[in-house]
């Protein structure tokens, strides 16, 4: 059988359609002539160094829709396949963006805290909140799953804005200026891909432009953001309010970020269901298993879409 190498976890479902099919063997242990196939994860990925010792390497097969952590460019060049699991997150990464605003607006974490901790009884109702609805809210990357941001915010009445590349034919106002659109917006969402183009897109300008009444929101990377630049605007009242599922260094998150009370902070769980990281596994397997059928792939990233 042919050899695939496993880097990070799998589930169990997973790894008994993959033994089916191939020899598996761990990152520290097996023979680089005879490695094939890999199959990793968004945030390990396959370090230059590794894919460049494998001279027989024909696909690499990415569980999670990012996958800045592999060099595409470099996979593309050498007519190696890159995969990821577009779409079948969609829907949950949506709702977990959602989710952060809401909880930002209602202050649900000051309030369960004001429930739990007695304070209703002794001191009284908690402070006000503020309304989510009728909202400006700006996008930055209006992909798949900024396109399903935006459904499930209609019930709130919002009116959208967004920021990429190139204006696309959608009923939005378009900004070719981030800053300026962050002035113009009351929440910012990230949902733009990760990588060297958009490292720290949210700068200390892009925050200050949000300023003391925005809300950010990110489910993108946490190299989107200027973490230190978002600290120091949380903590001095230049920044409202931040709503993340992702940081800088994770699994790190700085002790100043866990301290600020206008913070909801998740581990890296936007699209952590049973039944959407169950789809991301069947996609993950299922583009290994038809490389292998017939070298073709369902899922293949862009950079390597004419291999």
């Amino acid at each position: 059988m042919p050899d695939l190498l496993q880097i990070g976890g799998i589930t169990d479902t997973m790894r008994e359609r993959l033994e089916a099919a191939f020899t598996i063997h761990q990152t520290n242990r097996y023979n680089a002539e005879e490695i094939t196939h890999i199959v990793t994860n968004g945030h390990d990925g396959v370090k230059p160094e590794l894919m460049a010792s494998l001279p027989n390497l024909k696909m690499i097969s990415g569980y999670g829709v990012g996958y800045d952590a592999v060099d595409a460019d470099e996979a593309a060049r050498r007519g190696i396949i890159v995969t990821h699991t577009p779409n079948v997150l969609n829907e949950e990464v949506a709702t977990t963006a959602v989710l952060l605003m809401l909880m930002c607006y209602r202050e649900a974490l000051r309030d369960d805290a004001h429930a739990r901790s007695g304070d209703w009884e002794a001191k009284g109702g908690a402070p006000l909140t503020r309304s989510a609805d009728n909202q400006t809210i700006g996008i930055l990357g209006l992909g798949r799953i900024g396109q399903a941001i935006v459904d499930k915010l209609a019930p709130w009445s919002p009116t959208i804005l967004y920021h990429t590349r190139t204006k696309k034919d959608v009923p939005y106002t378009y900004y070719d200026n981030l800053v300026a659109m962050a002035h113009d917006c009351d929440v910012l969402v990230c949902i733009t891909p990760g990588g060297p183009s958009t490292n720290k897109i949210v700068n200390a300008e892009v925050i200050e432009a949000l300023g003391p009444t925005g809300t950010l929101i990110n489910v993108a990377r946490g190299s989107v953001v200027d973490e230190a630049a978002m600290i120091e605007a949380l903590s001095t009242g230049k920044l409202g309010w931040a709503g993340l599922d992702v940081f800088e260094a994770e699994p790190h998150v700085p002790p100043a970020l866990r301290a600020l009370p206008n913070t909801v902070l998740l581990p890296h769980v936007g699209s952590a269901t049973v039944e959407t990281r169950a789809a991301m596994g069947a996609l993950t397997v299922d583009n290994l298993l038809q490389h292998l059928k017939d070298g073709t792939v369902i899922s293949a990233v862009p950079e390597c879409a004419d291999l």
